[in-house]
């Protein structure tokens, strides 16, 4: 049997922990809900370890250990993924957009569709110049209200970001899923409300350690273009601050010209660039 050949051991969310940390969030939480499929990837005969694979919801995530690379085991993987899958629509990210997986996605008829940048601001601003930077509008910025406030954001999000493919289909099951994990808090979750009360832009942070990032930022389309965004921004980077955060971190879509260029004037930089690719049908 040829040096390249692969195994997926399928596995489970209770029992792959080490096999997740490669991926995202959102995969593992697809895991462990069972929208998913988790699987080890072993060399065949040996049986040895050679990465991890995730599959369903018209998605493959792929990883292989660096030890194990450039010895034939992505394409091995990917074609009994890929096979497994069918012949539908399919996407794969490349995190770090790494020349192999650009190479092996145009190998299996796969295309670049999006480009996510990683942003990082490091240090934070000092709390003189946030207090520059304040928003002087007529917004009260609050804290999220578990239970109270589930329905209008996912309503709002959705409206936010009915332009993403994943952001907006955000339900209130999902935003239960997030805030049951161990990193959440709601006063980290920074609510925007106008004169009437009505939720207008969010910032959602999460803290871990000395990184907090900007989980998810949005703006009502009616309240887009006034400041609200910045104001929002220097809100959570206050907040992050009052937290001990020493850096922030976001991402963002390459092509959202407005908010990439908020970012930058806030002094973010590259870190990483990730690359989603897509195969049609």
């Amino acid at each position: 049997m040829s040096p390249s050949a692969v195994e997926l051991v399928e596995t489970y969310a209770a029992t792959g922990a080490a096999l997740l940390e490669p991926f995202d969030e959102q995969t593992a939480l697809d895991v462990a809900a069972g929208r998913r499929e988790l699987f080890a990837l072993r060399s065949a005969p040996e049986g040895d370890s050679v990465g991890s694979a995730v599959l369903g919801e018209g998605a493959v995530d792929l990883f292989i250990r660096q030890e194990s690379r450039a010895r034939g085991f992505g394409a091995a993987a990917a074609r009994r993924l890929l096979d497994r899958a069918g012949d539908g629509p399919m996407t794969a990210w490349s995190h770090e957009d790494h020349p192999a997986a650009r190479a092996l996605a145009a190998r299996f008829g796969f295309a670049a569709a999006r480009t996510l940048l990683q942003l990082r601001l490091e240090p934070l601003p000092s709390s003189d110049s946030r207090r520059e930077n304040a928003h002087s509008g007529p917004v009260h910025i609050e804290t999220f209200r578990p239970g109270a406030d589930d329905a209008e954001w996912v309503a709002l999000n959705a409206r936010v970001f009915a332009w993403h493919p994943e952001q907006g289909g955000v339900t209130e099951g999902d935003l239960a899923e997030r805030m049951a994990e161990p990193w959440f808090r709601a006063d980290d979750f920074l609510i925007a409300r106008d004169e009437s009360g009505a939720m207008i832009g969010y910032n959602w942070l999460k803290v871990e350690a000395a990184l907090g990032e900007i989980y998810v930022i949005g703006i009502a389309p009616e309240a887009a273009g006034n400041g609200l965004g910045r104001a929002l921004m220097t809100a959570g980077l206050a907040r992050l601050g009052e937290r001990g955060c020493t850096a922030a971190e976001l991402y963002v879509e390459a092509d959202n010209a407005p908010a990439v260029h908020l970012y930058r004037a806030l002094g973010f930089r590259n870190r990483s660039v990730h690359v989603q690719y897509a195969r049609r049908a």
